[in-house]
């Protein structure tokens, strides 16, 4: 019989003593790992990746409308900015920072809002704001040197859970100004038109100063 009727021969000999699917184990296989009832697998290598952004509910966000000196239409999405917020250092309200990507020189900008009267977790309307733009890296800085040229038109705050002591709020905020910004020396203007934001405040131990 030739080679290779005989390997077929063996074969079809072999399937008709096997149970229907059942292939014969390697000699070196290793032994099959057998479960415990009512146990679970083997947790992964890496751990779950850590929430990033600005809120761990992924609904931060900010847009401003920019003109002068600098002409920019933001729309920051949560993934793309770093926030913090808290009580001003005086108490007198809310401060907000949000930190944007790189642009598209390879710098980032800065937005920081001092809300006056703005309290821990309440609404408000048309509260004075002072506002101030920084360009990282540059050693650029715009503010409006007081709280009377810009106005929150409403804020709201949504107490969300953190861990320990703080006190953590989604905040968000819609207004305009109807001043510049300029720099330290006067030479360079700005106008933030619109904004709108959704951040992260923290009230208590862990609230920023």
């Amino acid at each position: 019989m030739p080679r290779f009727a005989q390997v077929v021969a063996g074969a079809l000999s072999l399937a008709a003593v096997l149970p229907c699917g059942a292939l014969p184990a390697p000699a070196n296989a290793a032994p099959p790992i057998v479960m415990p009832p009512g146990s679970a697998p083997p947790p992964p290598n890496a751990p779950p990746p850590t929430p990033a952004g600005c809120l761990p509910t992924g609904n931060g966000y900010l847009r401003a409308r920019i003109r002068g000196a600098l002409n920019l239409d933001i729309d920051w999405r949560n993934a793309e900015l770093e926030c913090d917020g808290g009580p001003r250092p005086d108490g007198s309200g809310i401060r907000m920072s949000f930190l944007g990507p790189k642009l598209a020189n390879g710098r980032r900008l800065r937005m920081v809002f001092g809300v006056s009267a703005a309290r821990e977790g309440r609404s408000g309307r048309a509260l004075p704001t002072n506002l101030t733009v920084i360009v990282e890296g540059a050693q650029r800085l715009y503010t409006t040197r007081g709280d009377e040229h810009c106005t929150v038109d409403t804020l709201s705050q949504q107490r969300l859970r953190a861990p320990g002591a703080a006190r953590r709020y989604r905040v968000v905020a819609r207004g305009f100004c109807v001043a510049p910004a300029t720099t330290l020396n006067n030479a360079e203007h700005i106008l933030i038109s619109s904004f709108d934001f959704a951040g992260n405040a923290v009230f208590g131990d862990d609230a920023i100063r």
